[in-house]
């Protein structure tokens, strides 16, 4: 019995070894240890409690720890993750986002169940409820000034190419109408205090604009965020016809590179620090009294190295100034030195990273037109 459970622990470390199973076959996180021996795929922890949650069609073990029968891990050698996608994802529409290890529970969770459980990906041309260009239902939306949820009713048109969201289920007219274009959407459960909460920005007259939303259904605010990315799409597929995908998939929803807590002072950098919510959204850097906020208090942008921009630890020579937090960071742009203070040396080199990677990159001509308005901004 011992030497048979040897060959059978040898047998699957030689599976485990493949190069396609270095990657969690759900969220990409490298170095997955467990595995479901229904689906024959190699999973992180995380994604293995999540089929734990979905046993009629996925049950797993630790590779490490639990002990694999014969059969087991013969049905994992004539399986693995390229053989799992090339089955469960055959069919995933382009714009369809893939949460990665860094993504909310929500995302990841509908992600698998949309593959393994609803097998939604597996037959090509199934209509699906975020493909036909029009989704119509009703979200919790945050109200801008007294901080409750109401439900709204949201309207999302590829034809009209923008989302519309209605104060009465039954109005005619809607409150706000948001074109395609300006549109991002990025799942913020902490912040909203709900596992389900999206956070919906768009620029109004230049200035951005934030929705805070959510709804009871974990698969209908996927559907939603899904939508939004696929009328994106279709909207540059027509506005750039010589892009290629994958150029204009970088330009669909994307996460903010970092918030959190810094202090700011004035342009004179004589005033009081105070303590501000700060979100960097790639080259806009926007600033909130509160993170639920619908307006930022100002924005900065944010250019490229070759422009003049960049990001130093520390004050400029000759300035001083009366801040609570110890740990300095100063954003040089042609027009002034913006100085901001962390709580922690942590956050600091975190921001300093997040700063750096947007300085690095070179500006778009798009880019120049948001430079050209910062610059004329009272």
């Amino acid at each position: 019995m011992a030497a048979k459970n040897h060959r059978n622990g040898t047998a699957l470390k030689e599976v485990w070894r493949r190069e396609e199973n270095a990657l969690c076959a759900d969220c990409g996180k490298p170095d997955p240890d467990w595995a479901s021996y229904t689906l024959g795929v190699f999973i992180c922890l995380d994604c293995s409690r999540i089929h734990c949650n979905i046993p009629s069609v996925s049950k797993v073990k630790s590779l490490r720890m639990d002990r694999w029968d014969e059969a087991q891990g013969q049905f994992l050698a004539q399986h693995g993750n390229a053989v799992a996608k090339a089955t469960y994802e055959a069919h995933v529409p382009i714009y369809y986002y893939h949460p990665v290890h860094t993504d909310c529970q929500l995302q990841r969770e509908q992600w698998i169940q949309a593959k393994y459980l609803r097998k939604e990906f597996m037959e090509p041309g199934k209509q699906l409820p975020f493909s036909n260009g029009l989704k119509e239902g009703i979200l919790w939306k945050r109200g801008r000034d007294n901080g409750q949820y109401f439900p709204r009713r949201f309207l999302l048109s590829e034809r009209e190419g923008c989302l519309k969201y209605f104060t009465k289920q039954d109005a005619k007219e809607p409150k706000i109408v948001i074109k395609i274009d300006t549109i991002n959407a990025t799942f913020q459960p902490e912040k909203i205090g709900h596992p389900n909460g999206l956070q919906i920005t768009y620029l109004k007259d230049n200035r951005t604009r934030n929705i805070f939303l959510y709804h009871e259904d974990g698969k209908e605010i996927v559907d939603w965020f899904n939508a939004i990315r696929a009328v994106l799409f279709h909207y540059l597929k027509v506005a750039f016809p010589v892009a290629s995908d994958k150029e204009l998939m970088s330009r669909l929803t994307r996460n903010f590179l970092k918030e959190g807590y810094m202090e700011k002072t004035g342009p004179r950098q004589k005033e009081p620090f105070k303590k501000r919510w700060f979100t960097l959204d790639h080259r806009r850097l926007m600033y909130f009294k509160d993170p639920l906020d619908a307006f930022a208090k100002g924005e900065v942008f944010v250019g490229s190295g070759e422009n003049g921009y960049s990001v130093k630890q520390g004050l400029p020579v000759g300035v001083q100034g009366s801040f609570t937090w110890p740990f300095i960071i100063t954003i040089v742009t042609p027009g002034r030195d913006y100085l901001f203070t962390c709580e922690t040396e942590r956050d600091r080199q975190e921001w300093v990273a997040a700063f750096s990677r947007v300085i690095e990159q070179p500006m778009t001509p798009q880019e120049y037109a948001v430079e050209a308005y910062f610059k004329l901004k009272p």
